[in-house]
């Protein structure tokens, strides 16, 4: 199976709303689980109020944080003449190709169609992350070392 494949499975997932895909050949498997993320973290945080003398009173407060973090995403995408550059898959967001090595790129450098942005580390693998449009990075949307969902911002393009 290549990357084009892979890919394509997975928008497949993502539209049908199942949760989990399975897949074994003779010498290849690859199982795609939606959110698995999301159910562990829950779980942590309702374990956390039990442990403490007022679980009702702190329960509200783990929930909260979680809230900012979806309503601040929709208001950087509000500027019309941005172009978005989203992860093509699930993965870990590198913003460099070692930790020794300086970032692809930052906000303020001009970048040219194919030009590399960044890797997304998927099942081991490193895969190279090029851009879709000329122009000016405005902004750098996700953390270095960062977990990253398929259509995810990553990046916001001013077009030249």
């Amino acid at each position: 199976m290549d990357l084009k494949e892979i890919q394509a499975l997975i928008r497949f997932v993502s539209s049908q709303g199942v949760d989990e895909v399975e897949i074994s050949q003779k010498d290849f498997k690859l199982v795609i689980k939606k959110n698995p993320a999301t159910v562990t973290t829950l779980n942590q945080v309702q374990a956390v109020p039990m442990a403490q003398p007022f679980p009702f009173a702190s329960a509200p407060a783990p929930i909260a944080p979680a809230a900012p973090a979806t309503t601040s995403a929709p208001a950087v995408e509000s500027k019309s003449n941005l172009v978005t550059i989203k992860s093509p898959m699930i993965g870990t967001f590198y913003r460099c190709p070692n930790p020794d090595s300086p970032f692809f790129v930052n906000v303020g450098d001009e970048v040219k169609s194919g030009k590399v942005v960044c890797i997304i580390e998927a099942m081991k693998l490193f895969n190279e992350i090029e851009s879709e449009v000329s122009g000016r990075i405005v902004k750098v949307l996700v953390d270095n070392a960062s977990p990253v969902e398929y259509d995810q911002p990553l990046f916001l393009v001013e077009p030249a």
